[in-house]
């Protein structure tokens, strides 16, 4: 094991949080315990020096040398708005550009933020799968604040609204980069009840522990594997994902993984090599390599984003598991058996760490503090596996991942994976995305707003024939098999969030954000015979680096526009039909397209009334950004 002296202070960060005027929050990753001292310098105004101390700066080990620190500032006097404040963070008495100098653009001497007074506009993206073939959509965002020659030139903040890692969908060069950082870290390990093997470093060490970790799954009594018992024969391996031969298990994977799809750093520390595998596989390992290498090139730039613009995230499913907390049924089965629990428990536990902890500090105390216990108390670089389990079952009882942001207009984040309103009666159908005391105190939130944000994961109004067809499939007993995760799949959710819109105390300008489905796509969505509105807006980007099947959303589009044209009969059995959908057309649509199918980040520019005034797609191939077109 090297010696924490050879690894550098710094692992992965900063990564803005949260910012407001009154208020900094940082995220970074240290490979010991860091003396911080952070510096702002306010234009035409004084340095402010800033020594960190245990109250503004949280730890949190999670290995050897691998230590999470939450910077927390809150500041006596309100910053100035809309104006660009150089910060640096001091590790030792060395700045960034001595640590991280790839972290600063051009030859800026520090790092710099922007505290808007309103959001003026913002980007957004989701779905970052590293060894998709598409180039990284946060790039995109590299380049507008290179570009960016005025504080009015740059976005508010990043929305991330889900499937920031894809924690059941590893590349093998990805999993072996993995394996590599956690002995590199020393980060730690865990014991596994109700798996073949015994703790993590078997795990690691088992021949299928690459491309064949269905093998490794829990049996039953009567050695039937879990995805057996999870589908009846149908031949989709660990939990749902059809691509989950490399399923992420421990709290370790879980946490490399972030560290090396969010920073250069940790990819300088390690050397992987390929792993003993059969001939097919060592070519799918080989392509792989050639995609996970260009991921790694681009991220000095993605890291330059994070160090610059406030950054804010809430899950989806692949950020724990595909189809996380899809129907009762599926709950019962993954939370009924002690591996699958701690695999879901681990992704989550990460995810709190890595994301949620930065949204919103203040609702984790107590979940900080047994995460603290828990990890301050190793023995034999092992967690206790006990402990383990209690904080695992504090997570999934946890319910405060929502937040909203008291911006102009307000931004508020929906949870639409943990409050979930489960089919009781239908256990096996997906359950509505809010239950009623979510979707309540929603409605709560929103009353007397002019305007408002609503960042939704999955579209609220998406594509009537694709959400035909997933109803199609759950009415036959496998929503599983399409992904059957939308609004509408659930009357009860369906009728209370369509309520919402209506209720005459709820914003006049609704600007909803998704992302989920890997393509782009705008509706001006009106409520019929009511010319008083409101007036929303369902604003759907395409994944961050991901895509949908080209001929077949080609196929999908070209079927609902024929079938669910505004005079189709067919709209009168929809739940929307009381509301009128009008699609938007990306500007290089070549024939009649609404859907718009290039990996990339969404931009949208809010004029004072909160409303849309200009809807973007930036498109990571390096072609000219697709603006969104209403019609005349």
């Amino acid at each position: 094991m090297p010696p924490s002296d050879t690894l550098p202070a710094v692992i992965a960060g900063p990564l803005l949080r949260r910012l407001e005027p009154q208020r900094l929050v940082i995220w970074l990753v240290g490979s010991r315990v860091l003396p911080l001292c952070l510096k702002l310098q306010v234009p035409q105004g004084q340095t402010l020096t800033i020594d960190l101390d245990t109250q503004q700066c949280q730890v949190v080990p999670v290995g050897r040398h691998a230590f999470i620190h939450l910077i927390d500032v809150s500041l006596s006097e309100a910053l100035p708005l809309d104006v660009s404040i150089d910060y640096d963070l001091l590790v030792d008495g060395c700045g960034i550009a001595q640590w991280a100098p790839h972290l600063l653009y051009a030859d800026a001497p520090s790092a710099n933020f922007v505290v808007h007074s309103r959001i003026h506009q913002l980007v957004h993206g989701s779905c970052r799968k590293p060894h998709h073939h598409a180039d990284d959509g946060l790039l995109c965002v590299d380049r507008l604040l290179a570009d960016a020659r005025a504080p009015a030139e740059r976005p508010a903040l990043l929305m991330m609204s889900g499937d920031q890692v894809y924690a059941d969908d590893v590349a093998g060069p990805m999993l072996r980069a993995i394996h590599a950082l956690i002995a590199r870290l020393a980060l730690f390990d865990e014991y596994l009840e109700g798996a073949v093997v015994d703790d993590s470093a078997s795990l690691y060490g088992h021949r299928a522990s690459y491309y064949h970790r269905a093998d490794l799954l829990p049996a039953l009594d009567s050695n039937e594997t879990l995805r057996e018992r999870f589908f009846g024969g149908v031949k989709k391996p660990i939990f749902t994902s059809s691509t989950a031969d490399n399923h992420l298990v421990t709290f370790a994977e879980v946490l490399a993984m972030y560290l090396l799809v969010w920073s250069p750093t940790p990819w300088t520390l390690i050397t992987p090599q390929p792993p003993s595998l059969s001939t097919p596989e060592h070519l799918r390992y080989d392509h792989e390599q050639v995609q996970v290498d260009r991921f790694r090139d681009g991220l000095p730039g993605v890291a330059r984003v994070f160090a610059h613009l406030s950054t804010l995230m809430i899950f989806d499913d692949h950020d724990i598991t595909d189809d996380w907390n899809l129907s009762a049924q599926w709950e019962a089965t993954a939370y009924g058996h002690p591996f699958s629990k701690r695999i879901i428990g681990n992704a989550l536990l990460a995810y709190m760490l890595c994301q949620g902890w930065g949204n919103q500090p203040d609702v984790f105390g107590k979940l900080l503090e047994h995460t603290q216990a828990l990890t301050a108390n190793v023995q034999d670089n092992h967690l206790h596996a006990s402990a383990h389990d209690e904080l695992v079952q504090t997570l999934l009882k946890f319910q405060h991942w929502h937040y909203v942001l008291p911006t102009t207009p307000a931004l508020v984040v929906l949870d639409t994976r943990t409050r979930r309103w489960r089919s009781e009666f239908a256990l096996k159908q997906p359950s509505g995305l809010l239950d009623w005391e979510a979707l309540s105190e929603l409605q709560q939130a929103l009353l007397d707003h002019p305007s408002a944000i609503i960042v939704s994961p999955a579209p609220i109004f998406g594509v009537k024939l694709i959400e035909t067809v997933q109803k199609v499939f759950s009415w036959c007993g496998y929503p599983l098999l399409v992904d059957a995760e939308n609004w509408m799949a659930h009357r009860g959710a369906a009728q209370v969030i369509l309520n919402i819109f209506r209720h005459s105390r709820t914003p006049g300008n609704y600007v909803i954000l998704s992302g989920d489905v890997h393509y782009s796509f705008v509706y001006e969505v009106l409520i019929r015979h009511r010319s008083a509105g409101p007036k929303i807006w369902q604003i759907t980007s395409s994944g961050i680096k991901n895509q949908f099947p080209a001929r077949l959303l080609e196929w999908f589009d070209r079927l609902n526009r024929w079938l669910y044209s505004p005079r189709s009969p067919l709209n009168g059995f929809t739940r929307r039909r009381t509301m009128q959908v009008v699609p938007h057309i990306p500007e290089h649509a070549e024939a009649g397209e609404r859907l718009w199918n290039s990996a990339g980040i969404g931009q949208v520019f809010f004029n004072a009334q909160g409303q849309p005034e200009g809807i973007y797609q930036h498109n990571a191939d390096g072609k000219p950004r697709t603006r969104m077109v209403a019609p005349k």
